[in-house]
Order: C-alpha cells, then sequence, then structure tokens
C-alpha cells in the first residue's frame, strides 16, 4: 500500500541515506482510518528514515528503554519489532510502536501525532471491551502483615496540607507503588484504602486493573477513555452523555470529583501516559499507582511530592515470618524451630509466594511448618525451578484435587476480564454449586482471587502458571471443548437476557439451536439488564476471541443478540467492535446475510458518532448483500437507516422516499415493530417539512401498534412526537393530553432525554394556552434536567421558551 504523506514545515533535508525517490517530510499517520492503513504509514517511515534494518531498530527501541529504567526482561526481540510492521495484524502492541516511532523519527510532535493516530485506528475498543472498574475496593486481606513504614509515609502524604493555585488546604495528591510481581503492591494499595475509608475521610472510591503487565496478549493495557467511560458511568452518566473524546472525558471526571473526597486506586499501571488522564484535579483527592515500573512526569496534572513514589522491596526476614504466623496461627512448628525461616527463604521473601504457602498449609491440618519446609527444599533440588513463587504456586497445584486443577487450568484460558461461578461451571463442564466450592477451596489457597462479589480473576503471575500447565496437561480438543461449552453459555445466557429485556424483538435475533440446561435464569428485564451490565466486557472480549480464533458462527451470533442492549445503552465503542469482528467472521463463513447485519450495526454506530459518509457506505454495501440473499426484512432495517441518515443530514425528501420504501417491506412481511418504528420516524420527517397532519396520522397509527405489542418505550416516543405535532397545528391542549401521557412513560422506564423532551414539549404548549407560570415551570424543569444529562439542544429549546416567557411586553 502507498502511504499518504505530507511535508512539514521546516523539515530538514533529505538524509543521504535515504533511498532516491522517498518522501521529504515523514508520512502523516493522521491521514490513516484502519490498523492496516496504519501500518502501511508505519512501513513508509522506515522507508523515510533511510530503511534501516530490524536490527538497528531493535538496538534503538532498547537503547532508549534501558535508559528509561526498564528491566532486561522486558526488552523489544528482533522478531516482535518485525511483527509490528506486518500489514495482516489484527492486534498491534501500541507501546512498541510508539517506540519503534521514535526511533525512526525523533521528533516530540511527531510522536503525539502518532500517539493520537493510534488511537483513532484503533477505536479504543479493544480495550473497552476488556475493562472493569469498580466503585468500591477489593476486599482487604486479614493477615496484612509489614510494611508499616510504607503505610506510616503514605498516610502522611495522603493527610498533608499542599498550598494549591485555589488556595490553601490538601490539594490533589498522587502516590506512585511501585515494584516487581508479586511483591504485594495492590494489597498495600488496598489496605491503605480500607483504612480511610474507616476513618471517613473518603467519600467516593474508584478501584481499576490497568493490565499493564497481563500475562495474556489478548488483554493489552486498558486505554484510559475506556476506564473514563466506566468511571462517569459509576458517576451517574449515561452512555449516551459520555463525550467521545479523551480530554473531554477527563474534564467531565474531573468536574465530577471537584467537591469530593475521592480516592482512586490505578493497579498495574503501564506508563504515565495511561494514567494522567485518569487523575482527578479536586482538592482532597487522592490518586494510588501501582505499577512494576517507576512513573514519573505526571505534572502537570498531579501533585507529586519528592517523597510520593515509593518503591517496594522484598518482606524483610521477620516479615516474613510475621505474614505465615498471622496467616496460620494454629499450625505447628515441629522439629526444626528455623522451619519457617526457611520457608521464607525458599519463597524469596516475595509477599505472593508466601501467601499461597500460607494457604497450602492452611489446607493441609497435619502438617507442621517442618513438614512444609521439607517439601520446598526437596522440590528445589530436584525441579528447575528457581523462584520461590513458581515453587509456591506447583506445591500448591499438585495438593489440589483433579477438579480444582482442571478448573484452575481452564480459566487460564478464559478471554475476559473475570468470570463468574456459572462460567465457571461451564468450563469446567460441572453443576454450579460444586463449582462454587472448587472456587471457595482455590480462594482459601490464595489461587483466585475475588476482586467483587462473584466475580473471579488469577492474578497475572498464577495465571501464566496455570496457562502453562494446561498445554502441558489437556490435550488441544480438550481445551477447545472447553471453550466451546464456555462460549455456548455466554451465548445462550446472552440470549435469555435479550428475550426479557426486548421481547417484542425476538424475531429480530438470531436463532439459536435449543438452549442447553445450566445456565442462569434471567426472567425478568432487571435481572436480565444487570447480568448484561456485569458481563458486558467479557462478552465483548468473548466476541473478538471467537471471530479470531475459529468460532465464527459465535461471533455472529453474540454481535446479533448485543445489537440493541449496546445500542440502547450508549456503548458505541463496544458496538463497533463486535459489529466488526460480526463481519469478518461472516465472511469467513460465506455468510452474505449475516456479513449485510453486521454492516447494517456498524452504519448505526458511525451515525451515532457523526460519521455519516461512513453510515452511508456500510448501508450501501449491505443493501445488495441482503437482496442477493431475499432477506425481506434486512433489506427494510438498511432503508429504514438511509432515512434516518440523511435525515440527520437534513434532506429530507430523501429521507422520505427511504423510510416509505422500508415501510412496504415490514409491512410485507408482518414485522410489526419495524413497521410502528417507520412510522415514528417517517413523522419526524414530516414534521420538519411543515406537514403535521401527516405526522399526526404516522404516529397514530404506529402508536396502536405500540400498544398492542407492549412496547412501552415506542408508545412514549409516539406520544411525545404527537404533542409535537398538535403544537404545530395549535391545538395545544391535544398537546397537553398526549405530553402527560408520555412524560409518566418516559419516567417509569427512566428514560431522562425522553423526559427532558416532554417537558420542553409542555412548556410551548401550555404556553400556547395562555398558562404562562405552569410553561415556565416545565420549562426549568426540562433546563435542570439537560443540564443534568448533557443535552445542548435541549437545553436552548429550554431557553428559547424561558426568555419568550419572562421578556417584557412590548
Amino acid at each position: 500500500m502507498a502511504a499518504l504523506v505530507s511535508l512539514r514545515p521546516g523539515e530538514a533535508a533529505m538524509d543521504p541515506a535515504r533511498p532516491a525517490g522517498a518522501p521529504e517530510g515523514p508520512p502523516d499517520p493522521g491521514t490513516a482510518h484502519s490498523l492496516p492503513e496504519l501500518i502501511g504509514c508505519l512501513r513508509a517511515l522506515k522507508i523515510w528514515a533511510g530503511d534501516p534494518s530490524y536490527d538497528t531498530i531493535t538496538r534503538r527501541v532498547n537503547a532508549r528503554w534501558r535508559a528509561a529504567g526498564r528491566p532486561d526482561h522486558e526488552l523489544a526481540r528482533r522478531g516482535t519489532v518485525v511483527d509490528c510492521f506486518k500489514g495482516n495484524r489484527r492486534r498491534i502492541n501500541t507501546d512498541l510502536v510508539l517506540a519503534v516511532v521514535e526511533a525512526l523519527h525523533d521528533e516530540t510532535g511527531y510522536l503525539a501525532h502518532w500517539r493520537q493516530a493510534l488511537r483513532v485506528s484503533l477505536a479504543e475498543t479493544t480495550a473497552a471491551a476488556q475493562v472493569r472498574v469498580l466503585d468500591h475496593l477489593p476486599d482487604d486481606v486479614a493477615a496484612f502483615t509489614g510494611r508499616q513504614a510504607e503505610l506510616a509515609q503514605l498516610r502522611r502524604l495522603a493527610t498533608v496540607p499542599v498550598d494549591t493555585a485555589a488556595g490553601s488546604g490538601r490539594g490533589p495528591v498522587v502516590c506512585v507503588l511501585a515494584g516487581m510481581a508479586g511483591i504485594g503492591k495492590t494489597q498495600l494499595a488496598v489496605h491503605l484504602g480500607h483504612l480511610l475509608v474507616a476513618e471517613g475521610g473518603i467519600d467516593t472510591t474508584f478501584f481499576v486493573d490497568l493490565r499493564g503487565f497481563h500475562a495474556d496478549p489478548g488483554q493489552p493495557p486498558a486505554e484510559p477513555a475506556a476506564v473514563l467511560d466506566g468511571f462517569l458511568r459509576l458517576l451517574g452518566v449515561s452512555g449516551h452523555e459520555i463525550p467521545r473524546g479523551l480530554a473531554a472525558r477527563t474534564e467531565l471526571f474531573r468536574a465530577h470529583l471537584a467537591d469530593r473526597r475521592a480516592l482512586v486506586v490505578l493497579d498495574n499501571a503501564a506508563s504515565a501516559d495511561q494514567v494522567r488522564p485518569l487523575l482527578p484535579a479536586g482538592t482532597g483527592t487522592l490518586t494510588l499507582i501501582t505499577s512494576r515500573r517507576r512513573i514519573a512526569d505526571l505534572e502537570p496534572e498531579a501533585h507529586l511530592e519528592p517523597d510520593a513514589h515509593l518503591d517496594l522491596g522484598l518482606f524483610t526476614a521477620a516479615e516474613a515470618e510475621q505474614l505465615l504466623v498471622r496467616s496460620v496461627p494454629g499450625i505447628s512448628v515441629g522439629a526444626d524451630p528455623s522451619a519457617r525461616q526457611r520457608v521464607a527463604q525458599r519463597c524469596g521473601h516475595l509477599p505472593l509466594a508466601l501467601s499461597v504457602v500460607a494457604g497450602q498449609m492452611a489446607a493441609r491440618p497435619g502438617w507442621t511448618v517442618t513438614d512444609h519446609a521439607d517439601r520446598l527444599d526437596e522440590r528445589h533440588r530436584h525441579r528447575r525451578l528457581d523462584t520461590g513463587v513458581e515453587i509456591a504456586l506447583h506445591l500448591s497445584y499438585q495438593n489440589l484435587s483433579e477438579p480444582r486443577q482442571a478448573l484452575l487450568r481452564r480459566m487460564a484460558g478464559h478471554p475476559g476480564p473475570d468470570l463468574d461461578v456459572h462460567a465457571c461451571a461451564a468450563l469446567l463442564d460441572a453443576d454450579p454449586q460444586s463449582t462454587a466450592g472448587h472456587l471457595r477451596q482455590l480462594g482459601a489457597e490464595y489461587l483466585v482471587q475475588q476482586p467483587a462479589a462473584g466475580r473471579y480473576v488469577l492474578h497475572d503471575l498464577v495465571r501464566a502458571y496455570a496457562g502453562d500447565r494446561a498445554r502441558e496437561e489437556d490435550r488441544p480438543a480438550d481445551r477447545r471443548a472447553a471453550l466451546t461449552r464456555l462460549f455456548d453459555h455466554y451465548l445462550y445466557s446472552a440470549a435469555a437476557a435479550m428475550d426479557a429485556l426486548y421481547p417484542a424483538e425476538r424475531h429480530r435475533r438470531p436463532t439459536l439451536p435449543p438452549r442447553p440446561p445450566g445456565d442462569p435464569r434471567l426472567d425478568d428485564p432487571k435481572t436480565a439488564l444487570l447480568w448484561l451490565d456485569a458481563q458486558r466486557a467479557t462478552l465483548v472480549a468473548v466476541c473478538q476471541y471467537t471471530a479470531r480464533n475459529g468460532w465464527p458462527e459465535h461471533a455472529v451470533w453474540l454481535a446479533g443478540l448485543l445489537y440493541s442492549y449496546l445500542d440502547n445503552g450508549g456503548y458505541p465503542a463496544d458496538g463497533l467492535t463486535v459489529h466488526a469482528e460480526a463481519r469478518e467472521a461472516a465472511r469467513l463463513l460465506g455468510d452474505g446475510a449475516a456479513e449485510a447485519t453486521a454492516l447494517t450495526n456498524l452504519a448505526v454506530g458511525h451515525w451515532q458518532q457523526g460519521r455519516f459518509a461512513d453510515a452511508i457506505e456500510q448501508l450501501e454495501r449491505a443493501l445488495p448483500l441482503f437482496r442477493r440473499a431475499e432477506d425481506i426484512r434486512g433489506e427494510a432495517r438498511v432503508l429504514g437507516n438511509l432515512g434516518v441518515v440523511h435525515s440527520t443530514s437534513r434532506q429530507y425528501e430523501m429521507s422520505a422516499t427511504y423510510h416509505r420504501q422500508a415501510l412496504e417491506r415490514f409491512v410485507q412481511i408482518e414485522d410489526r415493530v419495524g413497521e410502528a418504528n417507520t412510522l415514528t420516524n417517517l413523522s419526524e420527517v414530516s414534521l420538519r417539512l411543515d406537514r403535521p397532519e401527516a405526522a399526526i396520522a404516522q404516529l397514530q397509527r404506529a402508536l396502536t401498534v405500540f400498544r398492542e405489542l407492549g412496547h412501552g418505550g415506542g408508545e412514549a416516543t409516539a406520544l411525545n412526537n404527537l404533542g409535537d405535532a398538535y403544537v404545530l397545528l395549535g391545538r395545544y391542549a391535544d398537546a397537553v393530553g398526549h405530553y402527560d401521557q408520555a412524560l409518566t412513560l418516559f419516567r417509569e422506564v427512566g428514560e431522562r432525554y425522553g423526559e427532558t423532551c416532554v417537558l420542553n414539549g409542555l412548556g410551548e404548549a401550555l404556553s400556547g394556552l395562555g398558562h404562562r407560570d405552569a410553561a415556565i415551570a416545565r420549562h426549568t424543569e426540562a433546563l435542570a434536567l439537560a443540564t443534568a444529562i448533557g443535552r445542548l439542544e435541549q437545553q436552548a429549546r429550554a431557553r428559547t421558551g424561558l426568555d419568550r416567557l419572562t421578556e417584557p411586553p412590548q
């Protein structure tokens, strides 16, 4: 692919080593609109820079990384550098790509340009599909041991007065806890957080695992924009109100925390770039960052005092022994008084290894500490295991029952961020009750963690170990069978949840084979929505994994099932992710109708993001595919969406034509939901064309269908639009009657935007009736609600109504 280039003002003359014919300016990554195009741009940059060898690029990258303090085991290999230039990649190491760009053209502004282009091309979807944020801390460790000096230092920093530009008082404080894997960084941050919360110094808490060093390459470091999306939702901001850009999300997040005493724990951070947008700026906020690297260069976003960066080391011998005593206080020492010292030494004084061995001691009540020390010594003599973690994990694993060993191995293969008991039962091919018992025992032995109630994860070192064991002990066919059961579980559970939430749209979703038993019951809408919200990140990750690793039908089905949930919930990035994966999976299957469905769903996502040309392009690709498959419902949906996009672009006559064509097809196949939705959309176009009588006829017809189907959201929308039409006709009393019904329905379903529209409509109708005070009250309510949810157009509508009602008479 020939990459586009742009000349930069003031660029130096071409390097004599540069090949003849190479462009004078470096290629512009902003011209890339997809990952393959961006990789093509990277290849063009290599040529522009004189086409250095991959060995040379690798040496340059590693020289910079060594200077920045990276340990040798994290340095780049030639093969991974070569992979950055392969055009068929669907996943990319952004950290390494930026390092390669810097090695080829060391210019700060150009590197920032690449960083932005990477975010745009990747659409922040991979990380958005896998990041989970919490509004509480994980459970504290009952036997928390040591770190007294560090705790004292952190507590002092958390309460020290700091001068800020706004005046005196404790300003935003950031503390960084750095150290090797398993050193206890997260436990220290969580323990401190629980102490501060218990003392009443915190009123808002956030916790997120940023996955800076995850063992699974399919779970890359979390994108800041995706983390902010989760934080804002926990703060009560709906998906439709969350801005698209990273800077705008950071600004909104900081505004919400401006007057709060907030604790933000950013666990397992990869770099300053990752955490900088996530830092609150309000006086009284405390951010704890944990990382395997030193994190600096956070100014001006954060106040980072010279002693706010703690490098955690191994436990002292005394701390290591204390942890063993506190974790298993009743165990006998045995014949060797120094047995605890031997155990601590074999564990390398590493807190994670010590915790694992302590769990093993608790699980074997007949053993003394001496017995465990002897076993560790024996293991060390007969196995080539150098670290305490590996020894501890292997001994703990050996002492597990076969089902628990199998569960641990299979959990390591799960593609999502965490699991619940039903997913674990599917992996193990067992019932949830017995699986819950296995999980409790694995948790007691510190092999499984539970960051939130009912959610289970593996520490990245445990995951890496269990993954190795799976590859050694399980046949590939058995591993695939376990994953197939897992993906079936997510598929059928998602189908049940969608049936409960959107029963009137069941006929529009993929038809699955008969459902197997054992999945959770998701019969009522509230339970279904809670399940979908809890599993969203996992479902998107599963869709990605199945599309790329040999389960294309699962990807197509799952994306089709989730469409309405992601669309109505305001998750455009996740929607673009799953539908893009579904399109590729459909092409692998040679299923034209499935590909057209994915293209249509992608078009809706592009339309929601204001990319109308992209939306029209996707829809125009989908239309012939549906027609070739003789899929009339799909064809009708494409035509209806073309009508919506052209209406947004103010091409109302063209929009009306598309809507009428869609309506004909929905009526032909007796799709009543499609018919009513299209009538509602067509009525909005009729109002734009100043045809209120036509709009009223269309809406009354739609209202009848929605009521027959029990579709409350559709009924409320039709009633609101009828109110708008009656206002245009001057029939204000009729308008008020319809608005009142719509307001009741919107409030029942918690649809705040619809409520805002109705309140403004009521203000206009009441004004027409001469009820000035009531009209002012409604517009005032609308303005407050529109401001709370960030809907600028409804804010403007409310202010216009208030200005008209409060201006002095002429």
